[in-house]
C-alpha cells in the first residue's frame, strides 16, 4: 500500500514541478531592430505591386470533387462516382466475362512475381525480393533562382 502512495504521490510532484516549468516566463533575447531597406534602397519600392499574389480559390477538396463530376453539374452520381473502379475493374477482368477470378484479380501480383524470381526456383531471396518494392515518384523539387548580390552585400 505504501508503494501505491508513494507512486501517486510522486505523480502529483511530477505535475506540480511542470506546470510551475510551463508557467514560468522565459528569458527572452530582445534581437536589435531590422534594417531600414526602404531608405537603403528606394528603386526596390516602384518595382513591388500594390497588391499580394492571392492563392487560388479552390480547395483541395473541390479538385477532387471536380475530379468526379464528369458532367459539371455540381453533383456527383452513383455512375460517375463508380466510373474510376469501373474502370480499374475492366482491366482486371482479363477475359470478360463480367466475374473476377482469383487469376485475373492476382495476376498483376502473379506477374511480378515471375519477374523478380530470376532464379526460376519458384521463391525469391532477399535480393530479388527487393526489386519487388512499389517505385514511388520522387516529390517536385522546386528550383529557386540564385541570390543577387548587391553592392551593399560585397
Amino acid at each position: 500500500m505504501w508503494r501505491f502512495l508513494a507512486g501517486v504521490g510522486s505523480a502529483l510532484a511530477l505535475v506540480a514541478a511542470g506546470l510551475f516549468l510551463f508557467r514560468s516566463n522565459a528569458a527572452t533575447e530582445k534581437l536589435p531592430p531590422p534594417p531600414a531597406m526602404a531608405a537603403a534602397m528606394p528603386e526596390a519600392d516602384a518595382a513591388l505591386p500594390d497588391d499580394s499574389p492571392a492563392a487560388t480559390a479552390r480547395t483541395r477538396e473541390q479538385k477532387r470533387f471536380d475530379r468526379y463530376d464528369k458532367d459539371r453539374d455540381g453533383r456527383i452520381t452513383r455512375d460517375e462516382y463508380l466510373a474510376s473502379r469501373r474502370k480499374a475493374y475492366t482491366k482486371l477482368d482479363t477475359n470478360g466475362d463480367g466475374r473476377l477470378s482469383f487469376d485475373e484479380w492476382a495476376a498483376k501480383t502473379a506477374t511480378k512475381f515471375t519477374t523478380a524470381d530470376k532464379g526460376r526456383d519458384g521463391a525469391l531471396d532477399s535480393a530479388e525480393f527487393a526489386t519487388t518494392a512499389v517505385k514511388r515518384k520522387p516529390k517536385r523539387r522546386v528550383e529557386c533562382p540564385p541570390a543577387t548580390t548587391t553592392a551593399d552585400d560585397s
